[in-house]
């Protein structure tokens, strides 16, 4: 018998953004039935399609989508903010077992400093931080944002992250781009109009009783690097606070797709994080105080000034600590008549992102584009992602393998694989062979029975949550006269 290939291995995971209601829940208010409903669908389509994995977003605003003591129950799910669906469920908990019982990582996604969403209809809710500690919280434009330079949200931040990663079993921890938030331009005067080269003047973010406490206590640094310093610090914690609580919980960032202008190769122009959002995305890739980055690539390839392929090259080699980086795509610009993309665009961008050794994966933005199928993308990356695969292993948080399990045939030829004593896995690869083909497929643990021939050949390893692979074991087919004679 000729040994099965090696496993493929691929990040394939989709955001499920909460806010304004974009994912789910597909409404506020709808009866908890309905949401769990809606929830397994999603789920579902994300096995079908053969994702591994799922962000869902958690706190969008300084609020929860699960029973907290620190924040206030999310609007987007009753409709209020503060008041708990009825009757009372735990949305994270649910999503973490109907993903882990389809063979799906979930990692739960975190707005690090959002307040309020423009598009918010219900009041603060008395528990939530602009109404228990308005100091720390500034309104800015249609949005409120808690303030990076203010000590008490930042380490409300870090407990709420803390709170999860203890009582949650996520795979998980994922913050996006809204660090201080995106500027708003000043309005001009009526009639005025900007030179070419003059830059748009924008809204400062109002943040200056923070600035002073700082220069109060001997701070030097210049005020854009004292607000890049409060971000960098909160994401350096964020990652020590997850793997000192739970080592194999993944952390990840998901910046805005353009670098710093110092730095850019030639051709790529636009929006600065850097200078903007106060995000030194190089330096946390750089430091390692992350395990996966996945920049918002945002657009497509041969796209002037943002080219996608020199956009990919531009992170690769900002990754000097050999992290994951996993570059987010656009796949809800599909049907988006302004932005007018196809199917086509996401596909060549999953090609070009394959052809790179440095890279092995991607992240989908978001599931309702693909629960919608618009344009036929779920279809066509049904043949994209033609097999099951497992996640990249993440060596620097654990290398230890799995025990190898062991199999036992049935008389009906169906196999059932059995755990050993040692470290335990969090799901099987599971190779099968007929007629000299084999079939890969993946299958979270549990009561774990093959359906098979008993001519068939099984081959079958452990994986734990981190993709590290045990040995494998094989149990060949029960040769019959019929079968020999073919």
């Amino acid at each position: 018998m000729v040994a099965p290939p090696a496993a493929p291995r691929e990040f394939r995971a989709v955001w499920v953004a909460t806010v304004a209601n974009i994912d789910w829940p597909s409404q506020p208010g709808l009866p908890v039935a309905q949401q769990r409903a809606e929830m397994i669908t999603l789920l579902d389509r994300a096995r079908a399609l053969k994702f591994n994995a799922v962000i869902l977003q958690v706190r969008p605003a300084a609020d929860a989508l699960y029973p907290s003591k620190l924040e206030p129950w999310s609007e987007y799910l009753s409709g209020t903010q503060g008041v708990a669906p009825a009757p009372l469920y735990d949305p994270l908990q649910e999503w973490i077992t109907e993903a882990h019982r389809r063979g799906l990582e979930l990692h739960a996604w975190f707005n690090p400093y959002r307040a309020r969403h423009d598009k918010a209809k219900s009041e603060f809710a008395p528990t939530h931080i602009a109404r228990t500690h308005p100091a720390s919280v500034k309104r800015y434009g249609d949005f409120w944002w808690m303030d990076p330079g203010d000590e008490f949200a930042s380490q409300l931040t870090l407990a709420v992250v803390d709170d999860v990663v203890r009582r949650y079993d996520v795979d998980g921890i994922h913050i996006d781009d809204y660090f201080y938030p995106y500027p708003i331009p000043v309005p001009l005067p009526k009639g005025k109009k900007l030179a070419p080269s003059e830059a748009a003047p924008v809204v400062d973010f109002p943040d200056d009783a923070s600035w002073q406490r700082y220069r109060a206590a001997g701070g030097k640094l210049e005020r854009a690097d004292w607000r890049r310093q409060n971000v960098s610090h909160l994401v350096e914690q964020l990652y020590s606070h997850v793997h000192a609580l739970k080592p194999w919980v993944k952390f990840g960032v998901s910046p805005f797709g353009l670098g710093r202008p110092d730095r850019r190769p030639p051709g790529i122009e636009g929006f600065s994080q850097y200078d903007k959002l106060y995000a030194d995305a190089e330096l946390w890739l750089q430091r390692g105080w992350l395990d996966y980055f996945a920049p918002q690539l945002y657009w497509r390839a041969g796209q002037k000034g943002q080219d996608f392929g020199t956009l990919l090259d531009y992170w690769a080699r900002q990754n000097t600590m050999q992290r994951h980086v996993w570059p987010g795509l656009f796949t809800s610009a599909i049907g988006d008549a302004p932005k007018g993309w196809t199917p086509e665009d996401i596909l060549k961008q999953i090609s070009l992102i394959r052809a790179d050794p440095r890279f092995d994966g991607h992240i989908q933005y978001s599931m309702v584009a693909l629960l919608e199928d618009r344009h036929g993308i779920a279809q066509k990356l049904q043949a994209v992602y033609a097999d099951d695969a497992l996640v990249p292993t993440t060596p620097w948080l654990d290398a230890t393998l799995p025990a190898v399990p062991q199999l036992k045939r049935q008389k009906s030829g169906a196999v059932a694989i059995l755990p050993t004593p040692g470290k335990p896995a969090a799901s099987y690869a599971i190779w099968r062979q007929q007629d000299g083909a084999w079939k890969f497929s993946i299958q979270p643990t549990g009561p774990t029975v093959i359906s098979a021939a008993v001519t068939e050949n099984v081959v079958v390893s452990a994986v734990d949550r981190l993709g590290n692979e045990s040995a494998r074991i094989t149990l060949p087919g029960i040769v019959t006269r019929s079968s020999s004679a073919k």
